[in-house]
Parts: structure tokens; sequence; C-alpha cells
């Protein structure tokens, strides 16, 4: 095992174990990471030595911050397509732990974000700490939540989800729970304890109950005391409506998200809403991901990617300049640009589930 790869795996008793390894970079996903995790999946599925797969990441802040933004950002700068193939392969990968036959523990400790949700959300058991921040924050970048994350958060209690894609926000341990983000709580000072005892266990029955042994009841979060109003306003069938909802709410953590909403890509906002209204209607996730491999192509011809990640990540100046500057002016037509068929360069993983990376 070479200690500069940018993943590192070994085994430990009868689990295999993937850490991503880039930690400098927040354990950000390239293309040769994600090859190397579907990599990693094929050769533990058809081991019977063992028993399950664990994911972590090296480091003290984070599994994973997402996707490498820079990277898709000078990409899409240049003119050039090699992001597409990255996506490709990692949304081929979340198809694939979402579909891995023997159990897949994420331990969500830290910065889990973007491409890091999926590598981690779509598993079997999903641990987090009261040090976990969780989040999409693709609109921030003039992109749209991706790796599954509009099935993640189509599937979330009420409109929970569509407050979580429109802003951005990120949440905590006991608010990703109650998203049907994660599913236990660990405090950190007691990972080491169960990755280690987690090496000895046989059957998933064991896992399961190891995991459950360790965990206890999160701090409490946000969320749930904002239900009513998040509810009530994200259901509206416009972003318009939504933000003019908001601010009409009277509740000052609505007006406060009605202007986190206000900052981010108006293409990114409307098209953001009708992937998450057209996922819960896909059913499965291999059909989601085809629909987010169609969004994701298009964004990257936009202006609103390279733009929103020069001004976040780059020039870190927190002004993008999108274009289309205004709500107003993305209509209907421009949306459904997104979601137009891709002829043969679909992804076509609901034709054919099997196919995973």
């Amino acid at each position: 095992m070479n200690h500069g790869d940018p993943v590192l795996l070994h085994t430990q008793g009868r689990v295999r174990h993937i850490i991503l390894n880039r930690p400098r970079a927040l354990n950000a996903l390239n293309h040769a990471m994600v090859v190397r995790v579907g990599a990693a999946l094929a050769d533990a599925e058809r081991d019977d030595s063992i028993t399950a797969v664990l994911i972590t990441g090296a480091g003290e802040r984070g599994l994973c911050a997402g996707g490498d933004i820079r990277t898709i950002h000078d990409d899409a700068r240049a003119g050039g397509g090699t992001s597409l193939d990255f996506w490709r392969d990692e949304y081929r990968l979340n198809a694939r732990i979402a579909r891995f036959p023997k159990p897949y523990v994420a331990i969500m400790d830290g910065i889990v974000m973007g491409g890091g949700v999926g590598v981690s959300a779509h598993g079997d058991i999903r641990v987090v700490t009261e040090r976990s921040r969780i989040a999409m924050p693709e609109t921030g970048i003039g992109f749209v939540p991706d790796v599954g994350g509009t099935h993640l958060l189509g599937a979330a209690p009420g409109e929970l989800g569509t407050h979580l894609a429109l802003t951005a926000d990120a949440v905590g341990a006991a608010d990703a729970l109650l998203c049907g983000l994660a599913d236990h709580f660990v405090p950190s000072q007691r990972l080491d304890g169960l990755i280690t005892e987690l090496a000895g266990c046989g059957t998933a029955a064991e896992i399961e109950e190891t995991v459950r042994r360790y965990a206890s009841p999160a701090p409490q979060g946000e969320l749930a005391a904002h239900r009513e109003w998040i509810d009530s306003c994200y259901r509206a069938d416009t972003v318009e409506e939504i933000i003019d909802r908001l601010d009409r709410s009277g509740v000052p953590a609505a007006k406060g998200a009605a202007e986190a909403i206000l900052g981010k890509s108006p293409t990114a906002l409307k098209v953001t809403l009708s992937a998450l209204r057209r996922a819960r209607g896909l059913g499965s996730l291999e059909a989601v991901l085809d629909q987010e491999y169609r969004t994701s192509c298009t964004a990257f011809t936009r202006p609103d990617l390279v733009e929103g990640v020069r001004a976040q990540i780059i020039d870190k100046d927190r002004d993008p300049r999108w274009s289309p500057a205004s709500l107003a002016e993305v209509t209907e037509a421009d949306v459904a640009l997104f979601f137009a068929p891709l002829g043969d360069r679909e992804l076509g993983l609901a034709a054919a589930p099997g196919a995973t990376a």
C-alpha cells in the first residue's frame, strides 16, 4: 500500500477498508479515484472472504468535499470534455454502491458534500458524528445536484430536500438523520473503536449490531422546528413563488432562506427545482442518475458553472455574475434543454442497471 495514493485499500479482518486519501484537498474526488474505488468494490464483491466494505476519509476535516471542482472548471473553460467521462464513471459508481450486495459502511465524519454524499449516502450503514456537515452545494456554483442527490433530497420528508437543494445549506448529524441521509450517530471519539470491532464481524447482522452498540442519540438539530414553514413555502410550483412565500411568511429564518436562494444561479435554481420534482416520479436511483447526467452535461456547457467556481473557489470574491442574471430571464424552454435526451451519449443506467463501474 503506497500511502501517497489518492485511494488507500487494506483489509482488516473480513472488512475491506477504502480510504479517500487527499486530505489537503479535503479528499476531493478525481476520475482516477472513482475508477479505483469502483475496482475495489468489484474485487470485494467477488472475494468470499470479505464480509463488508468500509469507506472513510484521511485527515481530520472530512470524508470528502465533493468532486475536484477546479479541474472541472478548467476543463469547461477550455472547452474540453473529460469531466463528462468523470461524471459517467462517478454516477455508475454511485449506482454500484446502492446495489452493492454486501454491507457498505460509510463514516460521514466532518465535511461531506457533493460527490462525498454520492460515495456515502447510497450505502447501507451511514454513520454521522458531531463534526458532520453534509450538503449538496451545487446551486452556489451554477450547477445542479448530482451523484443521486436529487434522488436522496427528493425522498426527504416533506419539502426538506427542496430547502437544502435550493439554499445549498449544510446540515449536522440530527438533520442528516431526519432527512434520510444517514442512519446512525456515533460520537467521533468512538470511531476508532467502532472500526476496530467491525473488522471482527462475520455477518451483516453482526455489523449492524456493532454499529448500533456504538451509536447514541444525536444532539438536537435545527430543521425539525422549521418544518411548518419549510413545507408550506417550498411546495410552491416555481422558484419565484417559493421566494415570495418565504418573504411573506413572517419567519426570520424563512426570510434568510430567501436571501440565500437569491444569491444562487437563477438557471441552476430553476433546473434544480424541476430535477427534484421529476426525480420523485422516476422511482429508481438509476433513472435519476440518467437524468442527472443530462443536467450535468448541459450545465457543463453553460457560463454559470465556470463563473460560479471562479467566484466561490478560485478568486473567492463571492460575487458571481450569473447569466441570465435573474429568475425572470430563465424561461421554461431554457430549463427544458437540461432534460433533453443525449442520444448516443446517454448514461443508460436505467436500461441496464447492472452495468455499473
